[in-house]
């Protein structure tokens, strides 16, 4: 008998942001979708982190992958956990302020959008975004 030494029981560990700038014009703020159209779906930037990468520093790297911004990290946003293909997976958020770059559209994410958080939240595929986006918006209300 051969043993199996995957760990299919692991925690898939990812990090991402929620990722903000203000409006152009100055009157409020929008924040960075991407679209994913394996899933098609609308998601805040996130990835699987790599073997012993810092969650920090593995949000800032998806970010940049995913949308081509480069971030100033903020305040922690609550952890999402959940089973994605039948496995449990963590996610780990913070909020990011946009400091510059640009996108480039890859087979991951062909589309990103900013968009004000009601329309944010309107977009966003899955439910736990949402409330990433009030997580957000009362962290920065009382910062």
């Amino acid at each position: 008998m051969t043993e199996n030494t995957e760990n299919t029981d692991a925690v898939v560990r990812a990090a991402g942001c929620v990722l903000w700038r203000h409006a152009p014009g100055g009157d409020g703020l929008e924040i960075c979708l991407v679209h994913r159209p394996k899933y098609d779906d609308w998601s805040h930037p996130k990835g699987k982190l790599k073997r012993a990468e810092d969650a920090l520093a593995g949000a800032l790297r998806e970010v940049e992958e995913e949308t081509g911004q480069r971030c100033a990290p903020g305040p922690r946003l609550p952890t999402a956990r959940y089973f994605a293909n039948g496995r449990a997976k963590t996610v780990s958020y913070w909020a990011a302020k946009a400091t510059g770059g640009r996108f480039a559209p890859t087979a991951e994410v062909d589309r990103i959008a900013w968009l004000d958080p009601a329309a944010a939240r309107d977009r966003l595929t899955q439910p736990r975004d949402r409330e990433l986006i009030d997580d957000f918006l009362a962290t920065l209300r009382h910062a």
